[in-house]
């Protein structure tokens, strides 16, 4: 299963965020989910950038998965932006990152949060679906390319 519509909402989808540094695309991604999250954006935020410290969460191609186990959090729930100004996420491959796909989940269910990760990460990780997502044209299409509503062929 490819499409993420149980894990984010319409309105969790910024299409052109103008974020000048990683911490403030973190903090826009984090104040747009804490509401669907049923959290504080300040302890979402906290928990993201203590997981950014760990490691970098680029995955390559110029995608990033920044993700957290937070407290209060019910079930995996999602945040996508597309970042005007790419940002280093640290990726293995060097490469800036612009498409970003925030994951929170709760902290007593840890076998949830690594199966929405992966679910997530296999997503992005066609380069048919990072290339429909670099050309869609706002909001609406981004959420159906994510959520499912738009096939795209199978791989």
């Amino acid at each position: 299963m490819h499409e993420l519509g149980d894990l984010i909402a319409p309105e969790a989808i910024l299409p052109r965020l103008a974020a000048v540094s990683r911490r403030q695309a973190l903090m826009t991604m984090a104040e747009t989910i804490a509401r669907p999250a049923g959290v504080d954006a300040r302890v979402a935020f906290d928990a993201v950038l203590m997981r950014e410290r760990l490691a970098g969460t680029g995955v390559g191609e110029g995608v990033a998965i920044p993700h957290a186990a937070v407290a209060g959090v019910t079930r995996p729930v999602g945040v996508f932006a597309r970042l005007d100004i790419p940002q280093n996420f640290d990726a293995l491959d060097g490469r800036a990152c612009d498409l970003v796909f925030m994951l929170l989940a709760p902290l007593d269910k840890g076998a949830d949060h690594l199966k929405a990760l992966a679910r997530v990460s296999r997503f992005f990780r066609r380069a048919d679906i990072r290339e429909k997502l670099r050309a869609a044209r706002g909001a609406d299409e981004l959420y159906a390319l994510i959520a499912g509503a738009v096939r795209v062929d199978a791989a």
